[in-house]
């Protein structure tokens, strides 16, 4: 893989990140279909590591603002910091956002999945970038079944690693749960340099395992939506956490919380919720 000085580093655009994120998504293609083949009864999911030249990847994890330029969202469901107004923060961290939104890329993904057509998020709804800390967790949870309009189906998590050196026994990794939360848990190391990309439906359950260490994990976000739900018996849902395991008093809260919020939110004419967490351009 080319290597890049400072100086071009600092200039590097998003269809230049998008062209390599290409290159390296053709390379595995055949990795990327046989995960997605043995996990298609369940979660479809599949990773691809070293993604960018190493030397792109450091300065997009450079960039990430301080913790306290970012909002911070804790309650019994999710501990973390998130951000996507975008134009907040160094323009590096918006190109490589975007890099992923490139239609060749959709492209590459949606004849990788036998998906119909598939729609980047511009306004980075729920999307973004994400910073999580010793002690900070996302319980286990599917994602709302909607863009912030209720018009699209989002099908498809992206999300792209950029924690140099950063450990399994860390935590901050990616969990899935395609038996639900007492079956047999998948976890997805979230690697340095990796770029993990998981179905979304109404019962692909996933979470992000607490945080051990004193050091942030960071993380590159975004969805991909469609005109059909990714499972023809998916409804619509609001994001509904559950308590982990070795949890179950949280986990009868957090299931009665999404109860209350789906009843709510299915009688409303539109939207899904909380559109704070948007990118709002000019």
């Amino acid at each position: 893989m080319t290597k890049y000085t400072a100086g071009e580093v600092e200039q590097v655009s998003r269809s230049v990140m998008s062209d390599l994120i290409l290159e390296r998504l053709h390379h595995e293609s055949a990795s990327i279909r046989a995960m997605l083949s043995a996990s298609s009864e369940g979660i479809p999911y599949f990773y691809v590591d070293d993604v960018l030249p190493i030397e792109i990847t450091r300065a997009i994890a450079k960039a990430f603002p301080e913790p306290q330029s970012m909002r911070l969202k804790k309650t019994l469901r999710e501990y973390k910091y998130v951000a996507a107004q975008m134009d907040n923060y160094s323009p590096i961290l918006e190109e490589a956002v975007y890099a992923f939104q490139d239609p060749r890329i959709v492209s590459f993904i949606e004849g990788m999945l036998g998906a119909g057509n598939l729609y980047p998020d511009e306004h980075l709804y729920a999307g973004g970038i994400s910073l999580m800390g010793e002690g900070q967790f996302l319980n286990p949870h599917i994602d709302n079944s909607h863009d912030k309009d209720r018009e699209r189906w989002r099908v498809l998590n992206l999300l792209f690693y950029v924690s140099e050196g950063w450990e399994e026994e860390s935590g901050g990794n990616l969990e899935l749960w395609p038996e639900g939360i007492k079956g047999k848990q998948i976890t997805v190391h979230s690697r340095f340099n990796r770029l993990a990309v998981m179905g979304t439906h109404d019962q692909s359950w996933h979470s992000v395992s607490p945080i051990t260490t004193n050091a942030f994990r960071r993380c590159v976000s975004n969805y991909y939506f469609s005109d059909q739900p990714l499972r023809s018996s998916d409804r619509f849902h609001v994001t509904s956490f559950r308590g982990r395991p070795e949890q179950p008093i949280v986990d009868k809260i957090l299931q009665a919380d999404a109860a209350l919020r789906t009843g709510i939110r299915g009688v409303m004419s539109q939207g899904i919720g909380n559109k704070s967490h948007v990118y709002k351009k000019d």
